[in-house]
């Protein structure tokens, strides 16, 4: 990779805490990854349960990633999960940044059509205070609110694919963004490693962006990072902000959720809250279709969301 490309904001890897041993760090470690994140959800058994998931060793897990001295351990947690409250909540936070995370990612509990879920997710305003209730948190353990579900400890790098300009994705289901073009690898394990054993590309679906489009998701995808930076805006698009999304930059601001800044524009708080419920909304439809399309076909025709 670093014979092709130069990486700016370092190598991240997801591992299931099933995956997580000594041996398996140290050598992700010496190929270059020094970002990782743990998909734990939560450490409370209760919760666990009732998405299908068993508390092992979660604690222990964690500490092992920071021992071996990782630049950023994201633990990835849900809130809304049925049966949760805001203290079970505020300990899962606390438990991740004791054992050694230097941030947590936490996404609301979205039934999708293709989980088994015992019970439906909270209700929105459960949603829209429980988040209320992590920023209070973070500001409590003294933290630093990078995007709307995301919270660091100070002076910490972020990890993150999503706020990125460019990435590239390894593996099954990994995505990839380059500046006109946005892939997803197929789904299928055995698919994915019979393409690199026949020297082709894993890639099961591709769209090429439009400047619209791809002015789209600059700034959806800023928008989630709570910060639209202008001069950012303008190195992807080559278009400034304003010229692109002139109206809804106006609005946005008349309506108290946008405050202009030396970089460009700043969500408010009630901003942060809108796109809360805006993401669900693009989270489950993204997800779903493309789940379904990929667990029928290993290299799907296409998928088209409206």
């Amino acid at each position: 990779l670093k014979d092709y490309f130069i990486i700016t904001g370092g190598i991240g890897l997801e591992l299931h805490p099933d995956d997580i041993d000594v041996e398996t760090l140290e050598r992700i470690k010496a190929a270059g990854v020094n970002m990782v994140s743990i998909g734990i959800q939560s450490f409370d058994a209760g919760c666990l349960d009732r998405i299908g998931r068993k508390s092992d060793d979660f604690q222990d897990k964690i500490r092992l990633v920071k021992s071996l001295g990782f630049s950023v351990v994201d633990v990835d947690l849900i809130f809304a999960i049925p049966g949760q409250n805001e203290q079970i909540l505020f300990n899962d936070i606390k438990t991740a940044f004791e054992c050694g995370a230097t941030q947590v990612s936490t996404y609301p509990f979205i039934d999708f059509s293709f989980a088994s879920n015992e019970a439906p997710p909270l209700s929105q305003r459960v949603k829209k205070k429980m988040l209320k209730s992590l920023v209070r948190v973070s500001k409590k353990l003294d933290l630093e609110r990078t995007s709307v579900w995301t919270f660091a400890k100070k002076g910490t790098d972020k990890y993150s694919s999503v706020t990125r300009d460019n990435f590239l994705g390894f593996g099954p289901s990994a995505t990839t963004l380059l500046q006109d073009t946005f892939k997803i690898n197929t789904f299928s394990t055995e698919a994915y490693i019979r393409s690199l054993w026949e020297n082709r590309s894993p890639t099961a679906l591709t769209l090429d962006f439009t400047l619209r489009q791809r002015a789209a998701y600059c700034l959806f995808w800023s928008a989630y990072g709570l910060q639209l930076n202008r001069e950012n805006f303008r190195q992807v698009t080559g278009k400034t902000i304003e010229d692109v999304f002139g109206f809804e930059i106006l609005l946005s601001r008349m309506l108290g959720l946008l405050k202009k800044n030396p970089s460009g524009y700043a969500l408010t708080e009630r901003a942060g809250c809108l796109y809360h419920k805006i993401e669900q909304v693009y989270t489950k439809a993204y997800i779903d279709k493309t789940w379904a399309a990929a667990k029928q076909e290993d290299f799907p025709d296409r998928v088209i969301l409206k």
